[in-house]
């Protein structure tokens, strides 16, 4: 994608993500998965560089004298941590390390952009349980990790965002274009993961469904493809990376709950809260948000794209 991307190896990092919101994407870990934008021929790629190549720049005015802005600015690129075996969202070019893209690895390019004219990544692994520590000592300047914004979490460390809404949504086999969301699932049988919210939050919803629990998302994603379930309700980044290696299901609708990701920053750092919130609004009003959204996450399924949630909106925010 861009050459001067720099990729960090850590090998005391491991088990990229696993993280909160039950976004538990070691299913995908290990595996060689083919999704939109991972070939840099494809066209999702194409666009995703189409977009991150018209973001905006800062105002010179906009990078304080002796502010974390000035820094990066003087540095040369941003220094990111995320996972780098999401699909659709961080996920690292098995034929070239340097190219990592997806939904938070692509609004990372752009921040880079706004800050230094260009998209230049330094691309740092993280883990639930190192994505703190990396803010507070400095090795990295933001985080980009389908990061869900708490109030225990912002004692400890800054969020900018929302700025993306995830939460349980609905999967459906590719053919099926009955079932739209959670307001279709009533009388149906809806499978759901045992030890996650969907085993309460879909008969709340939808009181007539009949619940199908299964232990893991491979063996929900079988029960699904083979029929043995109208429809199956998880998290919808989680979804999002089921379908994107596996044509024959898509995601439907948007989440009916909701966990607020939000842009990890060291504490305290106001100045630089303000600015990168800002950024957020800046693309969000362009209609850049939008886009990547479509390229990456909106990619495999019939949901509408959504609207960015409020910034600051959610408590920690």
């Amino acid at each position: 994608m861009f050459n001067n991307a720099v990729v960090r190896r850590r090998t005391i990092i491991t088990g990229a993500l696993l993280s909160t919101a039950g976004l538990a994407l070691s299913a995908c870990s290990g595996t060689t998965v083919n999704i939109p934008g991972a070939d840099g021929s494809s066209t999702a790629s194409a666009g995703n560089d189409a977009v991150v190549g018209s973001a905006p720049v800062a105002a010179s005015d906009l990078i304080v004298s002796g502010s974390t802005m000035e820094k990066i600015k003087q540095r040369g690129k941003l220094i990111v941590a995320t996972a780098l075996d999401a699909p659709l969202v961080s996920q690292q070019d098995p034929s070239d390390p340097q190219k990592v893209n997806g939904f938070d690895a692509d609004l990372a390019k752009m921040l880079a952009v706004y800050i230094t004219g260009k998209p230049n990544v330094e691309w740092v692994p993280s883990a639930s349980e190192t994505r703190e520590a990396l803010l507070a000592n400095g090795t990295v300047d933001v985080v980009f990790s389908t990061y869900t914004i708490t109030t225990k979490r912002a004692e400890q460390v800054d969020f900018a965002g929302p700025y993306f809404m995830s939460g349980l949504a609905v999967a459906v086999k590719a053919d099926n274009n009955t079932i739209k969301g959670i307001d279709d699932l009533g009388g149906k049988n809806v499978i759901v993961q045992t030890g996650t919210p969907s085993v309460s939050e879909v008969p709340a919803k939808q009181p007539s469904a009949k619940i199908m629990p299964f232990a893991t998302t491979p063996q929900g994603v079988q029960a699904l493809t083979q029929g043995r379930g109208d429809a199956y309700v998880q998290d919808y980044v989680l979804l999002a990376s089921q379908s994107a290696s596996n044509k024959d299901i898509k995601v439907v609708g948007a989440p009916f709950t909701a966990e607020p990701y939000g842009i990890g920053l060291k504490h305290n750092d106001a100045a630089f809260k303000t600015f990168v919130n800002n950024w957020l609004t800046v693309i969000e009003k362009k209609g850049l948000w939008t886009q990547v959204w479509k390229n990456t996450l909106g990619s495999v399924g019939d949901s509408p794209a959504p609207t960015p949630p409020a910034i600051g909106s959610v408590p920690g925010s």
